[in-house]
């Protein structure tokens, strides 16, 4: 297709970390990972909670200290005034949703909540700046009268990335399957990724977009799909693997490609997302396009 933006795959860097995201931060790229706990077969996490850290991609064996103890599913978000916004639910499926800050990826605010209901079941959160406020979508997989299809997608708006409101009537996925979720804006249009498929067929990234998070039209292709080259090694980190951990990544099934972050750095498009089973056996991957942001998200509905 004539308007199709190639994306490169760079190759595995780590397994058992699914929800990540890059930023930019002091003009350096960083990639914030949510390290899972042991409970949920992150093994060689020894601490019984689950964590945040931020990698360099600069240098991947480079990492802030460990931040957001007990909280789930993080996602970060560089604000205009410097600071590392991170939000986060407090546990997978729980109905409580946390803001923490830094203005140095060292000192971190005390987690506080910024949207709660005790009959939500929530999970992944994403953040983007638009037209003079901040948006957030977070994911929910109940109440069944609100959701009806898990999992389903709200959006709340902030005018100082502190206080959030919910936006009545914006919601996204209600008749279908929709998971692992990114929210830019450009141009007027809320351009959401996000995860479609079955464990029958497999599972790819695919992208909708919208003027005002209730009315959808979807993109004409999709984003990402599971290939053939995301068992390759990142070669940063060819000698980071066991013998038992390149075997598993060699012959692991692969039915997946979720979980797709984006942002600009130095003249390119950087990615990470997650590649596997869908099932807990899961591996987490760069890449990159020869692009900006706004050009690959308009690039769906040329």
């Amino acid at each position: 297709m004539p308007n199709e933006i190639p994306i490169h795959r760079l190759g595995t860097l780590a397994l058992d970390i699914v929800e990540a995201n890059p930023i930019v931060f002091h003009g350096e790229l960083w990639l914030m990972e949510y390290i899972r706990n042991r409970d949920s077969g992150a093994d060689w996490n020894t601490g019984k909670d689950s964590y945040f850290r931020f990698r360099s991609l600069t240098d991947i064996h480079r990492f802030s200290a460990p931040f957001g103890h007990g909280l789930h599913m993080g996602n970060a978000f560089t604000a205009p005034d410097g600071r590392i916004v991170v939000t986060a639910v407090e546990g997978w499926g729980k109905g409580r949703f946390y803001q923490l800050e830094s203005t140095d990826m060292e000192h971190w605010s005390e987690p506080r909540v910024i949207l709660e209901n005790p009959a939500w079941e929530g999970y992944n959160t994403t953040v983007c700046q638009a037209d003079g406020r901040f948006v957030m979508a977070f994911e929910l997989g109940k109440p069944e009268e609100l959701v009806k299809t898990p999992f389903t997608m709200f959006f709340a708006e902030s005018s100082d990335l502190r206080e959030w409101r919910l936006i009545p009537g914006a919601v996204f996925g209600q008749d279908r399957y929709t998971g692992a979720p990114t929210l830019r804006w450009h141009d007027g249009f809320f351009y959401f990724f996000h995860l479609e498929g079955s464990y029958e067929e497999g599972f790819a990234t695919v992208v909708a977009r919208s003027r005002d998070l209730r009315s959808w039209e979807w993109g004409r292709r999709p984003v990402l799909e599971r290939s053939r080259d995301d068992r390759e090694i990142l070669p940063a980190a060819a000698q980071d693997f066991a013998p038992e951990q390149l075997f598993k990544i060699a012959t692991a099934v692969n039915i997946n490609a979720s979980d797709l972050d984006l942002c600009e750095f130095d003249g390119r498009l950087r990615m990470c997302y997650s590649w596997g089973n869908q099932r807990g056996i899961e591996f987490l991957a760069l890449a990159e396009a020869e692009c900006t942001e706004q050009e690959f998200c308009k690039s769906f509905f040329n």
